[in-house]
Parts: structure tokens; sequence; C-alpha cells
């Protein structure tokens, strides 16, 4: 069960806002394959967690690595991946990080076929400010079609 509030009326809608537009920006540098650029929206030390990785992805390098890996595949595969983050909820911890929880959603498009929804998700994210913007320092995804495992320490 995620520790993030489900409400967030005490943020302000300029921080509302402020998450809103840096996940618009970051999905978009996803799904277009901009890993560099994609990654450089987490901090240098990042992680990003996931039931299907083995271990969390860390660091900056290691994210665009993953990235451009996944973009090479979907482009064998002739498939199109977009994703949308929606139902936001934002706190801000004792330490001014931001505790972000939202579903995420996947649709993959084949090329010459129809969309379908891919996966459902809930994205946890712990972002900070750093060089005058958000970015990322942890990310935690569960996915509804796969048990959810204990967190690792870190």
């Amino acid at each position: 069960m995620s520790n993030a509030p489900l409400l967030d009326s005490a943020v302000s809608d300029q921080l509302y806002v402020e998450v809103q537009r840096f996940y618009a920006v970051h999905m978009h540098l996803l799904d277009e394959g901009e890993a560099e650029r994609w990654a450089a929206t987490f901090t240098e030390d990042g992680t990003f967690e996931a039931p299907a990785l083995d271990e969390p992805v860390r660091g900056r390098a290691a994210l665009a690595a993953s990235i451009r890996r996944g973009a090479a595949e979907r482009e064998a595969a002739g498939e199109v991946h977009r994703h949308w983050h929606g139902m936001i909820t934002v706190a801000v911890r004792s330490d001014g990080a931001l505790a972000v929880r939202c579903y995420a959603l996947v649709f993959a498009s084949p090329k010459g076929g129809p969309s379908r929804l891919h996966r459902v998700c809930i994205c946890e994210d712990v972002l900070v400010r750093e060089g005058g913007g958000l970015r990322v320092r942890s990310r935690y995804v569960t996915r509804d079609d796969m048990p959810v495992t204990a967190r690792r320490a870190g």
C-alpha cells in the first residue's frame, strides 16, 4: 500500500500545474525515444524500480541505456508506445521533496494495426528541485497485472 496521500488539497494550484507540466514533457521525451533528455529529468543518482526488473535502474547513464534498448525493441517490433499519466496526487514531504502518485497507462500501437491498452500501472515518484526544475529522485512502478513485491531498500 502506498504512503502517498490520496488528497492533495494543501498543495497550491501553481505547484500542481508545475507537476503536470513536468510529466507532460517527461512522457513526451520517453515516447519520442529521447533517451538522454528523458534521463536528464532524473537526478544524477535517480532510480527506477518496477516489478519486471530484476534490479532497480540507477543513474542517468543506465536510465538512458534502458530507454534506448526499449525504443530499439519497439522499432524492431513495428510498435509505438504512448504513456499517459493521470489522476495525479501531490504532497509536500517534510524534507521538501514531492511525493507524487498517479495512474500510468501505456498504449501500444502496432504500425498498420489497432491501438490497445498495453499496461495499467501505479507510479509513485519522489520529485526534488534541482537545476531550476523538478527531477525524479526515485520512481516505483507497480503493474495491475503483476503481484506487488516488497520494495527494496535504497
